[in-house]
């Protein structure tokens, strides 16, 4: 009602305000103004002759009407919250116009816990992303659709593997044992985001569930004033998610279609087979004693014979000379792509608001047999009861299904593909894959075997706020979040772990999650000098997993392949878990005369992780703000438009993954025939959280009118007691028992500079973000590396630092590789040389640039992510860059400049088929892993008003778009961005191993094309 108020008053102040200024003027100019994230018509915009009071505003639907002196004259366009634009009227009698968001707008909103702030009335270090930022961008999953837009924020994918886990890290890493991922709230409601997949391949990504095509606003929050009110679990930063609502006007029924072709964003060079036979022609001689360079006929043949006939290992094992199969294509896709469509609709008058959302998005993965499915389906809805009273609904309900590829580990992955000699045939002369390859030839999985995860999603909550008094009001919350995966995995009978009569192992997994939330909100302003703002209430959630997992052996046949044909079953296992979370929290913001802040919150947490003694943690923080440009001194000046100083100061927490680490554990143990009990774990009552205490000083400017806006920020984390395992004695019974043991830190600077370059017809804006961050591990419980694979954890080091062999080259004289010995000086003996610290997987730094162009209805836009300074290793390398050396499998390119004879100089050591030269864990094998990449390049029109009318349409777009076009590194694998973890994973040796490439797949290059319509 008010708003249906206020729209009438517009209109009829528009209509008098127009009539005291017609005489005079002898023309009339109408249009339409509408905005330019969904084209809908924009109401109450001012439109202004320049230099004079004559002036219009649009009505509820955009379209204005104003009379204009036939001298003509420039029209100034402005509202609230959009950039002001000029246009000379000229001879046009018609001016339509399309406005953008002024997305760095100091006055907007940003979503805090519990609330919303204005942004230049934040304490806090908020980044914020709005879902049109992200729209349409053709990825699964919102993690890869934000990377590099947000300052301070390190998303890394795992590989190019459709659905599986990524890497954030929001402001470094906190923790050795706990997760070092950020809490994900979604519409106020914390989600299980945590791997749920079969724990022998890689990780999968839950969070893949949400469709971001339906995201409002993402917010980052990153230092402890903006985290600390969610207590615990804030250490590693909250991204809270904000779904679309609707909003009262005409409905809106938006469609939106893409598709595209995908393919590996890099190859590798690889040996073809007239290389490979040389290279290993020569290690073959050279294994049988023979001089390579003074080698006979005869000795050449007798050694080309041994391996073109794989040595007698293998049976049936041959090769052709006019075979050169290039098993890199192989593993990839020929008709990798996806499509996407999304349906919404939203609207609502004065009382009711809605916004319903139906999308479906079938993705093709760039490897063979990897495959992602989403549909999802969501509805909003809010309803005002009464002037005190109304009400929220959401729901999403979401199935996925990945066809998934066995792990980087496992011969039957494609990428190890790559390892199969190029002389042998990739498959027989009736289609079917080669059964007699030197190793396993995964086409034969591709074909007899299947792994496929079915994920069934429920996410909903529900609110109602009642308004006590006109400064007070009170809201209550329940949500819930109900996650199905299922596990079908089956190894056919000819299949390397199927063989003889076929596997199957089917996994389920359920988890239900829900959280209630009941608090008061206190908005109150006070001679208009003071204003105070206060949040204070309770929750309480509480997650419960149950799983079960059978294998089974002995199929009558591969069609056949549900547990229930099988001969006799394997292994089977079930487990039952659950936590709890009792939380009670408080934030207090005061402002006093529009340039004096301070902020207070805290939060106690009650958790059935802890033990006895510590069972709750409270976390506090207070923080404090000057928004200088309000001074007097400031005030009015035509350089700063904006300048605020603020700085904050807090403690948060970790929660351990595992839910009884403080109790004393016992688990199943048969004695003979009889089923009993044995001890398994001891208890540990004083368990308590990981506490990061954070300092972040930080400016906030706006500078010609906030034509140029920033941010510049300083933080210092600091965590101690890290939950970490310390070793008993064997005497005792146990190995280990679960401690608060260890510190690090985690200090650094964020730069982020927003400008409007030229504003007008034709306008361009630049986005810029930057983040330096330095990780220490400064104590832990003794003084030996917690090692895992090629990472560590060092005393003094950053977490996860490379420690290996420094190699040293390659001795001119006999080919033999070199590695530093303790005195810094060269050996040939790979065991005199000392473990040091080779590299780092963290970067030194990481960030984004985006440029947005437009034209009369064009818009063009190109962003480019970056990291620096961050090393990757190669853990294949040992087998595919290894001179030819100790295996047989085929060789990168660069390995025929090997060591061929005395005086050769070179960093690649001899051929030698036995020894393994050079092929030893070292620097070899480590990289520098810096890289820039254009991700996205976005081209897209937007029809004119004229077209529009005519097709009874609000709007109209056609795009194309690339993804993850160029990159450019130094790194010498397929891809920089890489993050093998391994199998038998734990949350330790995940946060512990980086940056480790291991037959990875390379992220996907899509071209897309799209259409979005709106009505």
């Amino acid at each position: 009602m008010r708003k249906k108020l206020r729209t009438s008053c517009l209109l009829l102040f528009a209509l008098l305000f127009s009539a005291t200024v017609t005489f005079g003027q002898d023309r009339t100019i109408t249009g339409k103004v509408t905005d330019g994230t969904d084209q809908s018509g924009l109401p109450g915009v001012n439109i202004v002759i320049k230099g004079t009071s004559i002036g219009s505003i649009t009505d509820v639907d955009g379209n204005y009407s104003i009379n204009v002196p036939s001298s003509g004259g420039i029209l100034v366009f402005s509202s609230i919250g959009f950039l002001p634009q000029e246009i000379e009227i000229g001879s046009q009698s018609q001016i339509n116009i399309v406005m953008s968001q002024d997305v760095q707008q100091l006055s907007e909103v940003v979503i805090v816990g519990y609330g919303t702030q204005l942004k230049q009335d934040l304490t806090g270090n908020i980044a914020k992303v709005s879902g049109e930022e992200i729209r349409n961008i053709p990825v699964n999953s919102f993690e890869s659709a934000i990377q590099g837009r947000t300052s301070g924020v390190f998303i890394e994918k795992s590989s190019g593997k459709l659905g599986e886990g990524i890497k954030i890290r929001v402001r470094g890493s906190s923790s050795i044992s706990a997760s070092n991922q950020p809490l994900y709230v979604v519409d106020g409601i914390p989600v299980t985001s945590e791997n749920q997949g079969i724990t022998n391949n890689q990780p999968t990504n839950p969070l893949a569930d949400i469709n971001f095509n339906d995201v409002e606003s993402i917010e980052v929050l990153k230092d402890a004033s903006a985290a600390a009110i969610y207590g615990s679990r804030a250490s590693n930063g909250v991204v809270i998610i904000t779904t679309k609502r609707g909003k009262a006007g005409k409905t809106n029924i938006n469609i939106g279609y893409q598709f595209g072709v995908s393919e590996p964003s890099r190859l590798i060079d690889w040996m073809n087979a007239a290389e490979y036979r040389e290279i290993y022609t020569e290690a073959t001689l050279r294994w049988q004693g023979i001089d390579p360079i003074t080698a006979t006929d005869a000795d050449r043949l007798a050694a080309q014979q041994l391996l073109d006939t794989g040595f007698g290992l293998i049976d049936g094992f041959s090769t052709d000379f006019d075979t050169d199969t290039d098993w890199q294509d192989q593993a990839f896709n020929d008709d990798a792509g996806f499509q996407q469509l999304d349906i919404s609709a939203s609207g609502g008058n004065e009382n009711t608001g809605f916004f319903a959302g139906l999308s479906y998005n079938d993705q093709t993965g760039i490897l063979i047999n990897n495959d992602f499915e989403r549909i999802s389906g969501r509805l909003n809805l809010d309803q005002k009861a009464s002037d005190k009273l109304s009400f929220g609904l959401g729901l999403n309900f979401v199935r996925t299904e990945l066809t998934r590829v066995s792990n980087d580990n496992a011969f039957a992955t494609p990428l190890q593909l790559v390892a199969l000699a190029p002389t042998q045939r990739a498959r027989l002369d009736d289609g079917s894959p080669n059964p007699s390859t030197i190793y396993y030839n995964g086409l034969i999985e591709k074909e007899n075997a299947q792994a496929i995860t079915v994920g069934y999603r429920t996410l909903g909550n529900l609110n109602a706020t009642y308004q006590i008094i006109d400064d007070l009001a009170f809201r209550t919350e329940f949500g819930i979040d109900v996650l199905d995966n299922q596990d079908d995995n089956y190894q056919g009978r000819v299949t390397q772990d199927g063989s003889p009569g076929g596997q199957a192992e089917s996994r389920s997994v359920r988890v239900v999650n829900y959280t209630t939330s009941s608090f008061f909100t206190y908005d109150k302003t006070i001679n208009e000098n003071h204003n105070l703002k206060g949040v204070l209430g309770m929750s309480y959630q509480q997650s419960n997993r149950n799983l079960t997992s059978i294998q089974a052996r002995g199929f009558p046949t591969d069609d056949l392949n549900t547990i229930a044909s099988a001969a006799e079953n394997t292994f089977q296992s079930s487990s039952q878990t659950a936590f709890s979370f009792l939380s009670y929290f408080g934030r207090v913001n005061y402002k006093l005369n529009d340039r004096y802040l301070i902020g207070l919150s805290g939060r106690i947490d009650g958790s059935s992780k802890f033990g006895d003694n510590n069972r709750y943690g409270f976390f506090p923080a207070v923080s404090a703000g000057w928004i200088i440009s309000e001074e007097s001194f400031l005030n009015g000046s035509s350089t700063f438009s904006f300048l605020k100083l603020r700085a904050s100061y807090g403690i948060t927490g970790n929660a351990p993954v595992a839910n009884f680490g403080s109790l004393g554990q016992y688990a199943g143990a048969p004695y003979t025939t009889t089923a009993g009990l044995r001890p398994w774990t001891l208890s540990s009552p004083d368990l308590k959280w990981e506490t990061t205490k954070q300092l972040d000083i930080g400016i906030d400017f706006g500078i010609l009118n906030d034509r140029i806006t920033g941010e510049l920020d300083y933080y210092v984390k600091n965590t101690d007691d890290l939950l970490l395992s310390r070793p008993l004695p064997a005497i005792s019974g146990f190995t280990s028992i679960f401690e608060n043991i260890g510190e690090m830190k985690n200090s650094g600077i964020e730069i982020v500079l927003n400008s409007q370059n030229i504003v007008g017809d034709f306008s361009w804006s630049t986005s810029f973000n930057i983040a330096f961050n330095d990780n220490e591990v400064t104590k832990l419980n003794s003084d030996a590396d917690i090692i895992a694979g090629r990472n560590r954890v060092r005393v003094g080091e950053p977490l996860g630092v490379f420690v290996s062999r420094q190699y040293a080259g390659v001795d001119p004289a006999n080919g033999d590789a070199l590695y530093y010995d303790e005195e810094g000086n060269t050996t040939n003996d790979i065991n005199a040389a000392p473990n040091v610290v080779i590299g780092d997987p963290n970067p030194d730094f990481v960030g984004g640039l985006n440029n947005n162009f437009s034209y009369k209805g064009i818009e063009l836009s190109a962003f480019f992510q970056f990291v620096q300074g961050n090393e990757v290793y190669n853990d294949g390398g040992r087998f595919q860059s290894n001179n030819a050396s100790g295996f047989v499998d085929n060789q990168t390119r660069d390995q025929l400049a090997r060591w061929r004879q005395p005086g050769d100089i070179t960093d690649v050591p001899r051929a030698e088929l036995v020894g393994g030269v050079g092929d030893g864990h070292s620097s070899r094998y480590l990289s520098d892993g810096s890289y820039i990449r254009l991700k996205t390049l976005t081209l897209g029109y937007n029809f004119p008003q004229e077209i529009l009318s005519r097709a009874k349409l609000s709007s109209a777009k056609i795009y194309v778009s690339a993804q993850n076009l160029v990159t450019i590194t130094d790194y010498e694998g397929w891809d920089p961005e890489v993050n093998f973890t391994g199998t038998n994973r734990t949350t330790t040796t995940t946060n512990i191993v980086q940056g480790t490439d291991f037959y990875t797949a390379p992220q996907a290059r899509t071209i897309s094309f799209g259409v979005n319509i709106g009505f």
